[in-house]
């Protein structure tokens, strides 16, 4: 069952800034997964010496994890601040 969200959807609003990049990483995730695995299978299956799926498979594991990195450790959540300078009241 998809997550549900009980009001409008605001990109600016942090709990929902915060739930929309997990889903984003999640997503991330099974797609490299689906495509990493099948990669693997059929060179298995055919017995491929495919050198490239060795290095498609490090350098996207090392953006999977800079990613997961940033979601989880670096991204700032919290309410932002008006601007004072700002004339809109």
């Amino acid at each position: 069952m998809p997550p549900r969200w009980p009001r409008q959807p605001d990109r600016n609003e942090p709990a929902f800034r915060r739930l929309d990049d997990r889903m984003n990483f999640a997503t991330h995730v099974a797609i490299f997964s689906a495509i990493n695995s099948g990669i693997w299978f059929v060179r298995t299956l055919k017995a491929a010496d495919w050198s490239w799926s060795v290095w498609l498979t490090g350098a996207w594991a090392l953006a999977l994890v800079a990613h997961g990195v940033f979601i989880f450790a670096i991204a700032n959540y919290s309410e932002s601040k008006p601007d004072p300078r700002s004339t809109e009241t």
